[in-house]
């Protein structure tokens, strides 16, 4: 009875092995067939690059902020009532373009009584209306000739009683009367002269003074010294402004100026000249620039060099204030090893890559240097030559590989 129950069950195991296919030593035999390897693990699908020596540019990096090349406060040079601003916030102005306009009623009385006075001192002076100012000659005006009439006639009058005198046919007193009047005649030419002199004077003045006038009309209207675009209108038509009270305020939007801060260890190969590559947020692509200016000493309280760079804005994208990221080219042509940056991963603060040799993936720390457009300059950790896995995402050291 016994035997019959073992009998029973051994046949029921191998129905039971035949129902599941095969026995264990067999599925590990199937299994291995089927990968074709005959391994124990399927191999990865990576693709790989070669890590390079390339040509790269040596550059320093630094920050700042966008300024006007020259920034104006407008005002008028005289006061009066500003009649019209045509201008407004960010109204873009060309060089010898009207600002702002006073009131010239008041202007224009002064130049014609400015121009009524020079008239009047020129009838004084006895010159035609078409005679030139400079054309005055002391000795041929109205009041310098008749003291000289004065004073010739008192001389022919001398002249005779001294005859009359010395033959003596005149008095002493009357000799003497006589040559008191040639002296006193004299004595007023000597004065018209100095009048002339003073007419001339005032001449002068007056011709000035319509000068003045002129000058203060022609002030009345304030022009953009450069071009630019107004920042800020400080006055409104009808009010009443004093001389140099400020109407609007002009920035010049091109060229820009880049105020930067480059280290001292940096700023050793810092020179005018040298090309400047600036990228804004908010205004898209690369803008070029050169070195133009640079400090001659370093601030002591962050040992930092004063560097500006004149950025070029002819179309006006960039405005002054914005924070803007500039890459200072010292020298190019150096060569670096260069992986791409989908080739790294991070982890924890750590830059790695996996280099495969031999079928397998290996796990390399590296340093990184510079990033660029080009690629992630690799300053150690893997030599040129390598084949770099790209996008390795969670591979793991040592796993096995196959190359597309």
């Amino acid at each position: 009875m016994h035997f019959l129950k073992s009998s029973f069950t051994a046949v029921f195991i191998s129905l039971l092995l035949s129902a599941c296919g095969s026995t264990p030593q067999a599925a590990a035999v199937s299994d291995a067939k089927e990968r074709p390897d005959g391994g124990s693990e399927q191999s990865r699908r990576v693709q790989t690059t070669v890590a390079n020596q390339k040509d790269i540019e040596q550059l320093v990096i630094v920050t700042g902020t966008l300024a006007a090349d020259q920034e104006v406060v407008l005002g008028f040079k005289v006061p009066g009532r500003v009649a019209e601003i045509p201008v407004d916030l960010g109204s873009a102005v060309q060089k010898n373009s009207p600002i702002a306009k006073l009131d010239t009623m008041d202007y224009e009385l002064r130049v014609r009584q400015a121009d009524a006075g020079l008239q009047q001192a020129r009838v004084r002076l006895g010159l035609a209306p078409d005679a030139s100012d400079q054309s005055v000659v002391l000795e041929q005006t109205t009041i310098a000739r008749e003291a000289r009439a004065t004073a010739d006639a008192a001389r022919s009058q001398m002249e005779r009683a001294q005859q009359l005198f010395t033959k003596g046919l005149l008095p002493k007193a009357d000799f003497d009367a006589t040559d008191f009047a040639y002296k006193i005649a004299e004595t007023k030419y000597e004065d018209a002269l100095e009048e002339a002199r003073n007419r001339q004077a005032l001449l002068a003045q007056r011709r000035s003074e319509l000068e003045i006038a002129r000058q203060q009309l022609a002030d009345a209207v304030l022009y953009a010294p450069l071009s630019g675009m107004i920042r800020q209108r400080d006055a409104n038509a009808g009010q009443y402004v004093a001389a140099g009270a400020p109407i609007a305020t002009l920035v010049q939007m091109h060229p820009l100026r880049l105020k930067t801060a480059v280290p001292e260890r940096e700023a050793r190969s810092i020179r005018p000249g040298l090309p400047v590559r600036v990228t804004v947020e908010g205004a898209p692509g690369i803008h070029p620039g050169r070195v133009a200016r640079i400090s001659p000493s370093f601030d002591e309280a962050n040992r930092t060099l004063l560097v500006e760079t004149e950025v070029s804005n002819t179309a006006g994208i960039l405005r002054p204030g914005a924070f803007a990221r500039a890459e200072i080219i010292v020298s190019s042509g150096q060569r670096a090893l260069m992986v791409p940056p989908s080739s790294i991963v991070n982890f924890a603060g750590v830059d790695r890559v996996f280099v495969v040799k031999d079928g397998k993936a290996s796990e390399k720390r590296i340093r990184t240097g510079r990033h660029m457009e080009t690629g992630v300059e690799v300053l150690e950790g893997i030599d040129t030559g390598d084949s770099v896995v790209i996008n390795p995402g969670n591979m793991k050291d040592g796993e096995t590989v196959a190359i597309d």
